[in-house]
């Protein structure tokens, strides 16, 4: 009994505090809503893929707790995007199209949530791309608000491995690919996604992009051609892949606009958000297998891959890969990576690897002329520099394998980064070893002699003839790609007249002599 008092009190104290709370009395909204934006743009998506899903915030600044009697798309239920309104659904027969009674309470905001799916052909069938709009209706009459929606679709053209129904599981399985992998004349089972493109389906040309789920693959006797101005995108870990007896043609030319690259053949991801339009590792590669040949890649821009190019076997063949005026950015990996192959490259702009822009690995043959090497890599650390050559390879049971450098030739070249050094010649005594720098400019500095033995002979004019150390370039904006060079540079003129092309990767006309690196120098224009 002595108890009592003490729950009674509580009892009194719990009915007193609920008889003094203030209930929510929510009144009809006003027109008063703030909004973080008036327009929200969607940014750009292909026909019939998802966009990525775009916020607005909705704010009551007003003292009373506000009922919204109606929120909804203007097009209602026939409206290509859809909401989602504080983790609620709406109310109508099509979920995310119409939502009732929507409750915010005074000084207090919530979260719209707003993706779309589109049809191009809903839209209107003679067009490749179309500007989608509606708005977002808040309340209506004299009261109304609305917020703009804006979304470019693009058609496309879509290409991807088929699903077929497994029997014995009883589920869907995708397409893989089956060829001959080791060149033994049998083909093999492979676990790599994606399908060969038929007849009708080797010419890109400029009319739609191109999207690519999975790999593309060209058949033994089969050529790709790429025509100017063709845009191919591909979906996370796809590519391109061309087999033995196979061959890539990239037929760009040069852009009069350096901002569009009209002429350019660009190969880029699929997600087309300005978020992502520098994101590396985006896609995998464009893979050249052993065997095959006459691959020829001219004015194309290559970003945001895992490996840019992956180049296999035929090193004594001096047409396996041919590629100039070419830019390759963003690769999480590598930009060109080499096993035991053969290249000659022109007029090239590599950067931005998570590894090395150009990696010459197991041995093989390269010839580089007026290219710039170079490697501005922030997003992590990186272990390896801008320029990797090496004569062998080690695989999973450590076993060492070597194959001759036949020739590794880097002439009026620019091998830079944000590192010191920028080159590595790892060398295995086993095996030949076979380069030489002419007229290049190379950031290597080896302060604690961590880096022997002969190929480190810079003395050797075998091995380096008017080569310059360390001194900086002046790159125009090296994190943004843009690896220009000043009128004055160290790199101005420091060149010597040699190389297939008369003309630098801008199309402008190479002086005498000529600079180092993919550009003729240019007076910066200000800020």
């Amino acid at each position: 009994m002595k108890r009592l008092p003490i729950f009674f009190f509580g009892l009194i104290f719990l009915v007193f505090w609920s008889s003094c709370r203030k209930d929510f009395n929510f009144v009809p909204g006003n027109g008063t809503l703030e909004f973080s934006k008036d327009t929200v743009f969607l940014d750009t998506v292909f026909t019939n893929i998802g966009s990525s899903t775009y916020n607005l915030k909705v704010y009551n600044r007003s003292n009373d707790d506000i009922l919204i009697p109606t929120l909804r798309l203007g097009q209602g239920q026939n409206s290509m995007y859809r909401l989602n309104v504080d983790g609620l659904t709406g109310s109508g027969p099509i979920a995310g199209k119409e939502f009732e009674n929507i409750e915010l309470l005074a000084k207090d905001s919530m979260y719209i949530f707003i993706e779309t799916t589109i049809d191009i052909q809903n839209l209107v069938s003679s067009e490749t791309q179309f500007l989608y709009t509606d708005v977002i209706e808040f309340d209506s009459g004299s009261n109304q608000q609305t917020v703009d929606l804006v979304t470019l679709v693009k058609d496309a053209v879509f290409i991807y491995p088929q699903r077929f129904l497994d029997n014995a599981t009883g589920n869907y399985v995708i397409e893989t690919l089956v060829f001959d992998v080791d060149g033994d004349g049998i083909d093999d089972e492979t676990n790599i996604q994606g399908r060969f493109l038929e007849a009708s389906e080797l010419i890109f040309t400029d009319e739609k992009p191109y999207v690519i789920y999975g790999y593309a693959a060209v058949d033994a006797g089969d050529e790709l051609i790429a025509d100017a101005g063709a845009r191919v995108h591909f979906h996370a870990n796809s590519g391109l892949l061309i087999t033995d007896g196979a061959s890539l043609k990239v037929n760009g030319i040069p852009s009069l606009d350096q901002e569009t690259l009209e002429g350019e053949v660009i190969f880029e991801g699929d997600r087309l958000e300005p978020g992502f339009s520098e994101v590396p590792g985006q896609w995998q590669t464009i893979w050249l297998f052993n065997g095959s040949t006459d691959n020829i890649i001219n004015h194309a821009t290559i970003k945001n891959s895992t490996v840019g190019i992956l180049s296999d076997g035929n090193s004594e063949d001096p047409t396996k890969l041919t590629i100039t005026n070419s830019q390759i950015y963003n690769s999480s990996n590598f930009g060109i990576l080499g096993r035991g192959t053969s290249i000659y490259g022109e007029n090239l702009a590599i950067n931005s690897a998570g590894q090395s822009a150009f990696a010459g690995t197991y041995g093989g043959r390269y010839n580089i002329v007026h290219s710039t090497i170079a490697n501005y890599w922030t997003n992590s650390f990186r272990q390896f520099p801008a320029l990797l050559l090496n004569n062998f390879v080690i695989d999973q049971d450590n076993a060492v394998f070597t194959n001759p450098l036949s020739e590794a030739n880097f002439t009026n070249c620019i091998i830079f980064g944000n590192d010191n050094p920028e080159m590595l010649l790892d060398r295995d005594n086993a095996d030949d070893f076979n380069f030489k720098f002419t007229n290049c400019l190379i950031r290597f500095s080896d302060p604690n002699n961590n880096f022997n033995g002969p190929q480190y002979d810079f003395n050797d004019i075998n091995l380096y003839e008017n080569v310059l150390f360390n001194a900086d370039p002046e790159f125009l904006d090296p994190q943004m790609n843009q690896l220009q060079i000043p009128n004055g540079s160290i790199s101005d003129g420091a060149g010597i007249n040699f190389g297939l092309l008369i003309t630098d990767l801008n199309n402008i006309v190479r002086g005498s002599p000529p600079d180092l690196g993919a550009y003729e120098s240019t007076e910066f224009e200000e800020d």
